[in-house]
């Protein structure tokens, strides 16, 4: 048979055959190995007064993270799906997983035809903290790919049901039947929203490469722009650099621009602030603190070795959740 290739949403290239020709495993085996990230599976003791909490919040909270792009969000989704869920008989943790995700999915869709209308051009995901696995595993370079502020604002183009389909297939290895369950639509449909949302992406995202291969890039970059090394900052940005921020009033374009918007932004410091380094999102970005009070996060983008683009929350709602942290993710040396 002819095995065609086909590039994946990353850009990279990957096999196609036929379902017949794929031999995948049984459901059983393909749906415990899909969800290998979060332990194995085993049934729950009748009159049990919590399964869910131990076992399925973390993945719940990835889930609906990687769907709604703000994480105070998705943990009052996972508190609201955990609610609604009221299990009275004795049930594996398989069964009690499919309804606490199918409340999840759907109440992030939801929350998202709301949401829609309020966030405007200059609107940025929460950042989140990845250096203790709190998104999940993120060992190859599409897995941090999926959580990167640059892909989360792209999924933004999605419609609710494009991106609930895109977000369990690729980063939960979900089957299209397993999809078209919890959406309610018929198979075929799940797999032509997936089509969808897979060429949006692939038309606006490069290659992915590995955290080894962009990690110095970033660290480098953002020391020299603590440190006012306008050399080496204007060496490492592109030509045509952008600096996004979620202050619709900061917004700068093209390399002569960015780079004084930066070396400002990250040299300026007021009695009592300091500057980490710390993996947000699977990279490291650059975390101003005053006490236990986020300042400000900046998140830069690589390609090709050069920054092209730099990402900057300052509103505090926006901050909320990553403040809230004990501190356990913050990198070791201060910039």
């Amino acid at each position: 048979m002819m095995v065609m290739p086909l590039r994946d949403v990353c850009g990279s290239v990957r096999p196609y055959t036929s379902a017949a020709a794929r031999r995948r495993p049984a459901r059983g085996a393909r749906i415990a190995a899909g969800r290998r990230w979060w332990g194995a599976r085993s049934p729950i003791p009748r009159h049990h007064p919590d399964p869910d909490r131990a076992v399925h919040r973390p993945r719940l909270f990835a889930l609906a993270y990687r769907l709604l792009g703000a994480a105070s969000a998705a943990e009052d989704t996972v508190r609201e799906a955990v609610e609604r869920c009221a299990f009275t008989d004795p049930l594996t943790a398989a069964t009690v997983e499919a309804r606490l995700t199918a409340e999840v999915v759907n109440l992030c869709r939801t929350r998202l035809d709301v949401e829609r209308a309020r966030r405007g051009e200059t609107w940025l995901p929460e950042p989140v903290p990845t250096a203790h696995g709190e998104l999940g595993p993120l060992d190859s370079a599409a897995q941090r790919d999926l959580i990167s502020l640059s892909t989360l604002t792209l999924l933004e183009q999605l419609s609710p049901s494009e991106r609930a389909v895109f977000v369990l297939r690729e980063a939960f290895e979900y089957a299209h039947r397993e999809i078209a369950d919890i959406l309610d639509i018929p198979e075929a449909e799940s797999q032509q929203l997936y089509r969808i949302a897979r060429k949006c992406l692939h038309d606006n995202r490069i290659r992915p490469r590995p955290a080894t291969e962009i990690g110095p890039v970033s660290e480098r970059f953002l020391l020299a722009a603590r440190a006012g090394d306008h050399t080496t900052v204007h060496q490492l940005l592109s030509a045509d650099a952008i600096a996004i921020s979620d202050d619709a009033t900061a917004h700068s374009a093209g390399r002569d621009q960015v780079e004084p918007y930066l070396l400002e932004l990250l040299t300026k410091r007021r009695p009592g602030t300091s500057i980490s380094l710390e993996e947000i999102n699977g990279v490291p970005a650059a975390v101003a603190r005053s006490g236990r009070t986020v300042l400000l996060v900046a998140v830069p983008e690589i390609i090709r070795d050069q920054v092209s683009a730099v990402r900057i929350m300052t509103t505090p709602d926006k901050l909320t959740y990553l403040a809230r942290g004990d501190g356990s993710t913050r990198g070791d040396g201060k910039i």
